[in-house]
């Protein structure tokens, strides 16, 4: 960066430089993820697969003259398209949303005035003045900078504030630079902004996301290649029936009717309606929750999740400090422990001076903590002292790590000096002797080793009215030592435990000391004893290989670089492990991007690791993370049962519109029967699945294996059984009322409402896999009532109105036969728990095989 002259330096840039810069550069912001046209979004609908054929074969009705079917067809392909369409546009609402952030605020001198401006109308070269309070909105070198500390947990992942110096002309050294959305907690400075948007360090982390491609889910592939099989395979039995209807009867336009009849009756259009309303849902209850769904098809995973890898600071704890002990040569004091014990006399002075030594407007966390801790352990006594006046400070610096202030009592005619610092600074200021400077030395390394912050505090008296340029000049007497922690979140403990009961992993990623991450960790309940501690040092000098076997055993990883987090991460993936990574910073960001659930937090959290993230939990609490697992776990566990309902349903339908034709009876389920049972059954199961409660030991059992397909052997024979039970019963039952009644028409009928009552049956049966439905003790399922009724109603429509029974092409049967359907549908409900009471015995023989 060129040197500017230094009238320009106090005055600033002209009005006219900045606009230039404004043209050259742009504004001083991050670009987001570009919003999804709404054109871009519906090509994307309409060109799945699925949709395609089912436009085609409307196309193919329309010209074979049947408008009323095509018309039904295209109908119910726009209702599809337009659910679809419309959970996207709210996704990409909920983003758009999340973005609109209030826009931090930057003091400048421009023209030689100071003036407040919007941080992303800042430009480079412009002159900002910060002070305590403030979030840096830019890269800036220092020019100046009076007592200034930064906290840069945001870039770092430490709490502990960082001390900066202002140079008279700015260079590449940190500690003379202040980076964009970092806090000014302590001090005054002035600088110039050298880096803006993405090229400031927050910046530059959030450009490396961009090489981290996103990846379908599981579901979604998995989804993808069923729909894709199921259709071409479809697509060629039905032209295999039409070639057969024409050879056999030498009609060839009635064959393609039965073709693409069947086609209909084949492919699974339902499976993306179903994928949609349910991760749709899914995202709508987690919002609820006050969890956004940034990415809603990696709702599914969170209930295969194995590991989760959780940040430090602002995650597990507060990101703020708390006074843990206070220490003196004498007595000693632990605040939790003491049970709002009286603080003993001869701690008073120690904490009355640590007060002394902090600033009474304060932005540090260990300066608001000790001003807390004063608040109420020093309430009625003599050792507050709003009356005095501050004369002088002396802050820290590179040579002393210890900071001392000045004050002048009313009724005293010397000055009387509060320090405080590191341990060792203090210890020096004291000029005590070695013996009892070791004896301090280990009390401190004790109070270290718990995950404590330490430092010592001292007073001393200086009668003279000049102050000595240097603090050793003081005769400073040693009063103690003064225990800080930054606190876990107090619902933390108990979403570990859970955590555990449910078969996940749970390890803290962190920058911090080893002691201090091994001591949160036991406090949190991550860290049993057993498990490992791995530095940064000590992964940066291994392998992948010795890595892999490093991960097995090992819960804390400290000192962790944030390029570091990003390889753990993903060698927890290449392990198989499903990973779902929290955090709050920057630093954060590339590691919830690779990780298979990336979840940020939002109050605190940075606009970039939002950005990276799939949920960003908006409450800032740990324990919804759980519930959001919760909810993963009831989501695929649910949809499976929709995936079996569809496999059994399609079995009979395929069946009836096949085995007639072949066997030479007249078509029995024709494209309006087939419309009618998808526009009403099967979206509308998809949403009785999708608000059954969660199965009562889902949280107590381990995550679904990482491989575990959603359309597994379990789900095939199930849905092949039920829905095979079903065929036999509707064949069966056609034939008899057909030679009951000498009516294809009444047959037909009877059969079709059959289907649509035992089609219900199917939805009751399988609302529930782990014991018979009539035994549930659960909340009923409203949605099932609901659906249940406007389906009876429905087909009390098209039995009632006579230009839709026309066009159903059927008979009003008697009351005997619509008894018997009635009965038949019973029995099919009877069948179906069968199949449900078999596969839980079934199930359950290798584990009593191995008990014996």
């Amino acid at each position: 960066m060129e040197t500017m002259p230094a009238q320009q330096k106090s005055e600033g840039l002209t009005a006219a430089e900045v606009a230039e810069q404004l043209r050259i550069n742009g504004l001083n912001e991050l670009p987001a993820s570009r919003p999804l046209s709404s054109g871009r979004l519906l090509l994307d609908v309409v060109s799945e697969p699925m949709f395609l054929l089912l436009v085609a074969c409307g196309a193919i009705y329309l010209m074979l003259g049947d408008r009323n079917e095509a018309l039904m067809l295209l109908g119910f392909v726009c209702i599809v398209i337009g659910i679809t369409f419309f959970q996207q546009r709210r996704t990409e609402r909920s983003l758009n949303a999340l973005r609109d952030l209030s826009c931090p605020r930057a003091l400048v001198i421009r023209d030689g005035k100071q003036e407040r401006v919007a941080g992303r109308e800042l430009v480079v070269g412009d002159l900002v003045l910060l002070s305590e309070g403030d979030r840096v909105p830019a890269d800036i070198d220092l020019l100046s900078a009076s007592n200034l500390t930064v906290d840069e947990s945001m870039l770092t992942g430490e709490s502990v504030p960082v001390i900066k110096h202002g140079t008279l002309d700015a260079d590449s050294d940190k500690e003379s630079r202040v980076f964009s959305g970092t806090l000014i907690t302590q001090g005054t400075a002035s600088g110039l902004v050298i880096a803006i948007g993405v090229n400031s360090a927050l910046g530059r982390i959030g450009a490396s996301l961009a090489t981290l491609g996103t990846e379908l889910t599981p579901i979604q592939l998995e989804t993808r290649a069923v729909v894709k099989t199921v259709a071409i395979g479809g697509l060629c039995l039905a032209a295999g029936l039409a070639l057969a209807y024409w050879w056999l009867r030498g009609d060839w336009l009635q064959g393609l009717l039965a073709g693409l009849t069947l086609a209909m009756a084949i492919l699974p259009e339902e499976l993306p309606v179903i994928l949609t309303l349910f991760l749709g849902l899914g995202a709508w209850r987690l919002g609820r929750e006050k969890i956004l769904a940034r990415s809603i098809p990696a709702i599914e995973l969170l209930g295969a999740t194995t590991v989760l890898c959780v940040d430090k600071t602002g995650t597990l704890t507060a990101n703020r400090m708390e006074v843990a002990q206070l220490w003196s040569e004498q007595s000693g004091y632990t605040c939790q422990a003491a049970g709002g014990a009286d603080l003993q006399e001869e701690l008073h002075g120690l904490l009355e001076y640590a007060v002394l030594a902090s600033h009474r407007r304060v932005f540090d966390p260990m300066e608001a903590a000790i001003g807390q801790a004063g608040a109420h352990l020093l309430a009625n006594t003599e050792h507050l002292h709003p009356d005095w006046v501050l004369i002088d400070d002396y802050p820290l610096s590179r040579q002393m790590l210890a900071m001392s202030r000045v004050w002048q009592s009313p009724d005293r005619t010397e000055y009387l000096i509060a320090a405080k610092g590191a341990p060792e600074a203090i210890i020096d200021l004291c000029h005590m002797e070695p013996a009892r400077a070791a004896r301090i030395a280990s009390q401190v390394t004790a109070m270290a080793d718990s995950g404590l912050r330490v430092i010592g505090v001292a007073s001393a008296m200086f009668p003279a009215t000049i102050l000595p340029d240097n603090q050793h000049v003081f005769d400073f007497v040693f009063l103690g030592l003064v225990a800080l922690q930054d606190p876990v979140r107090p619902e933390v403990p108990q979403a570990v435990a859970q955590c555990h009961a449910a078969g996940m992993r749970v390890v803290m990623i962190t920058g911090d000391h080893p002691a201090t991450a091994l001591a949160i960790a036991r406090q949190a309940g991550i860290a049993s004893g057993a498990g490992g501690v791995l530095s940064g040092v000590d992964l940066a000098a291994m392998d992948d290989t010795a890595l892999q076997a490093r991960l097995k055993n090992t819960e804390v990883f400290c000192r962790i670089a944030p390029e570091q987090k990003l390889r753990l991460v993903q060698a927890f993936r290449s392990r198989g492990d499903v990973v779902a990574m929290t955090g709050d910073g920057v630093n954060d960001a590339p590691a919830l991007k690779a990780a298979n659930i990336g979840v940020a937090m939002g109050a605190r959290g940075t606009d970039v690791a939002r950005e990276a993230a799939a949920l960003v939990l908006l409450k800032d609490d740990f324990s919804s993370l759980l519930l959001a697992v919760q909810h993963g776990r009831r989501l695929f566990a649910n949809l499976r049962k929709a995936i079996v309902f569809i496999v059994a349903v399609h079995v009979p339908i395929v069946g009836l519109s096949i085995l007639p034709v072949l066997i030479g009876l007249p078509m029995l389920l024709m494209p309006v029967h087939i419309l009618f049972l998808q526009l009403v059954i099967d979206p509308a199961c998809s949403i009785v699945f999708e608000a059954e409660p969660i199965e009562a030991d889902a949280m107590v059992s381990k995550p679904r294996r990482p491989d575990m397909h959603l359309f597994d052997r379990e789900i095939l024979v199930r849905g092949l059984l039920q829905g095979g039970g079903l065929l036999i019963m509707l064949i069966g039952f056609h034939l008899a009322v057909r030679w009951l009644s000498k009516s294809d028409d009444i047959a037909r009928t009877t059969t079709f409402i059959t289907l649509v009552l035992s089609n219900l049956g199917l939805i009751y049966t399988n609302r529930s896999w782990s014991q018979p439905s009539w035994k549930r003790r659960q909340a009923s399922n409203s949605s099932f009532s609901w659906i249940s009724l406007s389906a009876v109603l429905l087909l009390v429509v098209v039995l009632g109105v006579s230009a839709i029974q026309e066009l159903f092409v059927f008979s009003l049967p008697d009351a005997t036969l619509l008894l018997a359907s009635g009965i038949v549908a019973a029995v099919s409900i009877a069948w179906f728990e069968l199949v449900k009471w078999g596969q839980l015995k079934w199930k359950k023989l290798p584990s009593k095989a191995a008990t014996g």
